[in-house]
């Protein structure tokens, strides 16, 4: 088989590829370079399954970053076990076309317990005392440990939350440069994550986020020689375009107002109750799940959910059917917000009533995902005066609450989630070989995002 290095470098798109990006416009005159087209929703674990197995949500079962799992009544996100994806995924198949073919996988999703050679992963420590304790997780255990020896410890704070940046890709392109040294797998798969941050923060057109698709392009032309050496061929893609947003929407602070969704009380703030409330949402950039106990109240939420500022359309579990997103994971109803909205997840109406997770990263208790997490509260007098009192007080064994986290969803510049205007605005595939080998030229100009899993196949099987 022929190496291959297959790079998502997320949030990038064909509009952002030009003389500023001269890596990157350098590959694709090398090789082949089109449009992608996205999945429903167009976020991480949805897009990256898809390309793992060349199926929609339908099919392999991720319905977005999370799902309410209706047996345990859990609001599941961020899981990372591989076999919560349906289907066979590019390590499986490559595997039992070709016993002797190797697979490293660098922070892609879905890496808990898959078929592969070597894996790293984000995994932090929960110990009993409330305390989070950065760390990866990877297989065999010598392989993370090489890494950090050669590395040092992987920056996990400037992989999400406020910090987060170019330190953190900046790692991820050095472990697979130096996987594709010393390990020499068949196929090298990495996650590039910083320049969604920037997008996130500032939206598409600002320049922390022109600077952040530069910064892309330099480890992008280093990752591109480190494959030469190898005598692998490049494949990069990415999961979505973002929208520059400036509407966020309330979608369960509408249902409860409507008498549909119900929060308890408890010591710590109110929490959402997923067994008393007969309708709720769970946000996923820009687009929702929403859950509705009893079918005599379908319409009802639904025209809640219609009349909000900000949402485009409704579907209901027949329409899901038209985008490949019906599921049993998947919402009796399916919000979609317009362009330049996005949906929270808050749901209490009272400041005093806010859970105590509101105001820290914690990306599995919230019922939705939360994009503030990227910033500093801007209302905190000296916001890095407060984190590192924080630090103190763990430092010392003490309990303490990270709460540094906004709570005003105003400051959100960019989003993602619903499918793209334009082909130039979603996804992008680049591949450093030429059309022929890359899986021919797509029709229309667009290549399938299910497409990915058959065309790394045949880059694999050139060799």
């Amino acid at each position: 088989m022929k190496p291959v290095l297959l790079i998502d470098a997320v949030g990038l798109t064909p509009s952002m590829i030009g003389d500023s990006t001269p890596a990157l416009s350098a590959l694709a005159r090398r090789g082949s370079c089109a449009p992608m087209g996205s999945v429903l929703p167009a976020v991480t674990c949805s897009a990256q399954a898809t390309m793992l197995t060349g199926t929609l949500p339908c099919e392999h079962g991720a319905v977005g970053n999370g799902w309410f799992e209706q047996s345990s009544a859990d609001l599941a996100l961020w899981r990372q076990s591989n076999a919560l994806v349906r289907g066979e995924k590019i390590y499986e198949a490559a595997r039992r076309r070709d016993p002797a073919f190797t697979c490293a996988k660098i922070f892609w999703w879905w890496n808990m317990g898959a078929a592969v050679d070597w894996s790293i992963t984000p995994r932090p420590f929960y110990p009993a005392d409330g305390r989070k304790i950065p760390a990866v997780y990877g297989w065999p255990y010598s392989y993370p440990q090489e890494l950090e020896a050669e590395l040092g410890p992987f920056p996990f704070f400037d992989f999400w939350g406020p910090k987060s940046g170019l330190p953190s890709s900046r790692w991820l392109a050095d472990a697979a440069i130096a996987t594709l040294q010393r390990q020499r797998p068949t196929l090298t798969m990495v996650y590039l994550p910083h320049l969604d941050y920037d997008l996130q923060r500032f939206g598409i057109e600002h320049e922390r986020s022109r600077a952040a698709v530069h910064e892309l392009d330099v480890l992008i032309g280093e990752l591109v020689a480190a494959a030469d050496r190898a005598g692998a061929a490049t494949l990069i893609v990415s999961e979505y375009g973002l929208n520059t947003v400036s509407q966020p929407v309330h979608i369960n602070r509408a249902l409860r107002s409507a008498g549909f969704l119900v929060a308890r009380p408890t010591p710590a703030g109110e929490v959402l109750d997923v067994f008393g409330s007969r309708a709720f949402a769970l946000a996923d950039h820009q687009l929702a799940h929403v859950h509705v106990r009893a079918e005599r109240d379908l319409e009802a939420v639904r025209r809640v959910l219609l009349e909000l500022p900000g949402v485009e359309a409704v579907l209901d579990r027949g329409e899901q059917t038209a985008f490949g997103i019906q599921h049993e994971r998947s919402g009796d109803l399916v919000a979609i917000s317009r362009r330049e909205a996005w949906f929270t997840y808050y749901y209490w109406e009272d400041a005093a009533a806010e859970p105590d997770f509101a105001r820290t990263v914690d990306i599995h208790r919230k019922p939705g995902y939360d994009p503030c997490e990227l910033f500093l509260d801007p209302q905190l007098s000296a916001p890095r005066l407060r984190v590192a009192r924080r630090l103190l007080q763990k430092k010392l064994g003490m309990r303490y609450l990270m709460d540094v986290i906004p709570l005003d969803a105003g400051l959100v510049r960019g989003s993602h989630g619903r499918l793209p205007d334009r082909a130039d605005e979603g996804p992008v595939f680049l591949c450093s070989e030429p059309w022929a080998r890359a899986g021919g030229e797509p029709a229309g100009g667009c290549v399938e995002m299910r497409s990915v899993k058959e065309r790394t196949l045949q880059l694999l099987g050139r060799g």
